[in-house]
């Protein structure tokens, strides 16, 4: 069975035997940013107010959950 030569490792910018370049990753990176839809200003701020305002509610609902599980073992366990 014939092998195939192996690619060679040596030369600007490339690394390992896949041939990976760092430079063509990260123009393939910044090709790809490019392309992405970015929310204005106004909607980001929009966006993280409410995130913030979630996670909030969600941590006092969680919390009021906790002490009523801890008066109930409290109460079960008798002390």
């Amino acid at each position: 069975m014939a092998r195939t030569p192996a690619r060679s490792t040596s030369g600007p910018g490339v690394s390992g035997p896949a041939g990976f370049s760092i430079f063509r990753f990260f123009k393939e990176v910044f090709g790809e940013l490019r392309k992405v839809s970015w929310p204005s200003r106004q909607e980001a701020t929009r966006l993280t107010v409410m995130v913030i305002m979630l996670s909030a509610t969600i941590g006092v609902f969680l919390g009021l959950i906790d002490m009523l599980f801890a008066r109930l073992l409290s109460v079960i366990s008798g002390t």
